[in-house]
Formats: C-alpha cells, sequence, structure tokens
C-alpha cells in the first residue's frame, strides 16, 4: 500500500490531537500532507493521484473526506488508480460510522491497515452558478430547505463544545425563517414539501438511521420530503440525537431513484456533507460502485 493522509494540522479537539501525537506512529512510507486552507483537501486528494498514490486516507470530519473524494473524481481514472480510507477525526463522522469504523485514532488506523475493500457508489449533485454548472460529489447525504439553512447557522464554537447538538440549536434557529416549497421529482415520482432529505448511506446527522432502506452500493439514492417542518420535527429529532431512534412524522414521503431533480419557485439553499453548495434548482444522480473505499463491515 502506498498511502496518503491529507489532514488539517489546526483541528482543534481530542481526536485531533491524538492523531498529531500519532503522526510519528504512522508507517514510515506514508506521506503526509496537510492542508492550509478550505479547499486544499481536494486539490491535495487529486496531486496525490497523480503522484501514484493507490490509497488516498481523509484525516478529519465529513468535510475533509467530501473534499478527498471529489479530488479523486476530479482527476482522470481516479476512481480506478486509487481508493479512499477514512481517519475520523470530525465532530459527527457520519460516513466513518456508516462504513462501521472504530473512532479511536489508533484502533480506526488498525482497521485501515486490516480493512476490506468495498466498492460503494457515488452521488452527484449539479447545479448552475453565475460561471458555469458544477458537479459536486457525496457519498453520504445531501439534503435542501431547513438543514441547509440550520448548516448555515451553526456556531462553531459551539459545535466544539456540545457536538451534533449544536446542529439541533442552528436548526431551531432556521425555524424562525420561511419555509418555501421544494419539488422533487425522480423517475416519475414527485412529492412537495418544505424540508427534503437525500441519502446514500443510512445515516444522517450522526448516528439516526433516518434512511434505514438505504445501501451504499445498490446504485439508489434514498429521497425524503417532510410535507412541514415544525417545532414538533425539531423535538421529534432532537430525542433522536438521545436515543439514537428516528421519530420520522406519519406524512413523510420516501422512494429511491438514481436520479432526482429538486426545483423551488424562490430562491432555498441545498447542502452536499455538510456543506452549503448553492440555490435549487438542483439535479442529483449516482454512479454506481464506482469508489473503492477501506470499511470494516456496512
Amino acid at each position: 500500500m502506498r498511502a496518503c493522509v491529507i489532514f488539517n494540522p489546526t483541528a482543534k479537539g481530542n481526536k485531533a490531537r491524538h492523531f498529531r501525537h500519532g503522526i510519528g506512529e504512522l508507517d514510515p512510507g506514508v506521506t503526509l500532507k496537510p492542508t492550509q486552507a478550505p479547499g486544499d483537501a481536494q486539490r491535495l486528494a487529486s496531486e496525490a493521484v497523480r503522484q501514484g498514490y493507490d490509497t488516498i486516507v481523509a484525516a478529519g470530519g465529513d468535510g475533509t473526506v467530501n473534499e478527498v473524494i471529489n479530488g479523486i473524481a476530479d482527476t482522470p481514472s481516479g476512481f480506478v488508480k486509487a481508493r479512499l480510507a477514512v481517519l475520523p477525526l470530525g465532530t459527527v463522522n457520519v460516513f466513518a460510522r456508516e462504513l462501521g469504523l472504530p473512532l479511536e485514532f489508533h484502533e480506526a488506523w488498525r482497521a485501515m491497515l486490516e480493512g476490506r475493500e468495498k466498492r460503494i457508489d457515488v452521488g452527484f449533485a449539479e447545479y448552475a452558478t453565475s460561471e458555469r454548472t458544477q458537479r459536486r460529489y457525496f457519498v453520504q447525504l445531501a439534503g435542501a430547505g431547513l438543514d441547509a439553512r440550520a448548516i448555515s447557522l451553526v456556531h462553531w464554537g459551539l459545535k466544539k463544545r456540545i457536538g451534533p447538538l449544536a446542529y439541533v440549536v442552528a436548526g431551531a434557529k432556521a425555524m424562525r425563517s420561511p419555509h418555501p416549497q421544494i419539488t422533487v421529482e425522480a423517475e416519475g415520482q414527485s412529492a412537495t414539501g418544505e424540508l427534503v432529505l437525500v441519502g446514500n448511506g443510512r445515516f444522517y446527522g450522526g448516528s439516526l438511521p433516518v434512511f434505514p432502506d438505504a445501501r451504499l452500493d445498490d446504485g439508489l439514492l434514498d429521497i425524503c420530503v417532510f410535507p412541514r417542518v415544525s417545532w414538533v420535527l425539531i423535538t421529534r429529532y432532537a430525542l433522536g440525537y438521545v436515543t439514537n431512534g428516528p421519530r420520522a412524522p406519519r406524512d413523510m414521503r420516501t422512494f429511491q431513484a438514481a436520479r432526482a431533480r429538486l426545483t423551488a419557485s424562490v430562491s432555498v439553499p441545498f447542502q452536499v456533507e455538510g456543506d452549503l453548495c448553492g440555490m435549487l434548482p438542483v439535479t442529483l444522480g449516482v454512479l454506481p460502485n464506482v469508489l473503492r473505499v477501506v470499511a470494516e463491515e456496512f
């Protein structure tokens, strides 16, 4: 294995500190590439693939994982040349949980060395900017409406103190804004609601199995459409963080599709893997079984 580890040298928190202390224990053949600014992980991942590394390790949270995946995808034949491994150092680490990876540094490193290689789907979001049509890849989730507005309101200092519950606080703040209708059209199916969540894997916001039927390798996206967002909805999912059990409303629409389009008559933000991308409309799709990942189980 010729591995390259991409990491944020200024990351805070116990996991990041343990990683920095443990860097010297890594295999001497491993190359370390520190990031310097947002977006660097994508550039460094693309660079590593071109340099011939066959394993690109994302040492960070879901944002770092997403940047690394996009760096691999942006490189000609990137998915063929390199595989992804994850060292979970983030606050939530949704994708690492999806892969069944340990969240402690040394155990996660052992799992990377001993884990099995799996092939999984990669989702993508296509959307227009003022300059051109953009494509952003993702492996876990995307969303439009309340959750995207909440992400823009997350207080990062609070996130360091209380972890995933910071998103619940931000969701409560986002409730003060209007909730425009979002229309989803997906392979002959359609639904309208104030919040749309799209999963490639099962989990959302941590260990909540919002998409219980989702599989990373089934060639489909799982789509949840919430007709209304309310304080009752926020309460259901706040309790879900505590009990690890979702309390989905009865009128929520769910379906699976390989391609979907989200539109709205007014400006509605959407997010990919916890990062704001832009405004609707957006087209979502999936590339089946293109990404090789190191995982223990899923």
